[in-house]
């Protein structure tokens, strides 16, 4: 299972914004890594620009840079605006959804969760963590003590996180159905996707 399993703190703290690893240390030091990091004060290019986005991205989504640009092509591919799709594509993963649910407090815990065997997908078990799912799909957890005994310990700690509109939650039952593609204003307002698409456009 390919995955980033360098320093986590440091990237939240490359990008000023919680990614990955501990919050509360980017409260501490919210200043770059690195031994010049509170008196940077470099002017970006255009390509560092992009690349930024692109990198906070794919971190955000705990991708290696192969898998990122496959996304990316078949997104490029497909009907509709390329950065929207692109997105859809990124929060469409079954890990992602996991994630949102609030079944799995981080996005790496759900890619585990996943690949642990105890999501099911329409009554059959998947545990590819990119599984993208549709509109109309069934999602649930695994019918064993072990598999909800997670869920619902996830699902009380992360309760305060709101479920987006399109996932409709049944908690009791540990089960949800994608009731439609995301929008843009229901994912990250914090990227600028038009920036990943120039960025890419180059090669």
């Amino acid at each position: 299972m390919a995955r980033y399993i360098g320093p986590k703190t440091r990237i939240s703290r490359r990008f000023n914004q919680f990614i990955l690893g501990s919050g509360k240390a980017l409260e501490r030091r919210n200043f770059p890594p690195g031994q010049h990091g509170p008196k940077s004060r470099r002017k970006f290019t255009e390509y560092a620009v992009g690349l930024n986005e692109k990198q906070k991205l794919r971190y955000t989504y705990g991708l290696l840079e192969r898998q990122f640009r496959r996304v990316f092509e078949i997104a490029k591919k497909e009907r509709g605006i390329t950065g929207e799709r692109f997105l859809q594509l990124l929060e469409t993963r079954l890990d992602s959804v996991v994630y949102l649910l609030g079944i799995a407090k981080t996005r790496a815990a759900a890619r585990q969760f996943v690949n642990h065997g105890h999501v099911r997908v329409n009554g059959h078990k998947v545990d590819i963590a990119s599984y993208n799912v549709l509109p109309g799909d069934v999602v649930e957890i695994k019918n064993t003590p072990a598999s909800r005994q997670m869920a619902t310990r996830n699902l009380e700690e992360n309760r305060i996180r709101n479920v987006p509109g399109w996932l409709k939650l049944d908690a009791e039952q540990f089960k949800a159905g994608i009731v439609r593609l995301p929008t843009r204003e229901e994912m990250d307002q914090n990227i600028n996707e038009q920036l990943i698409v120039e960025f890419y456009s180059r090669f």
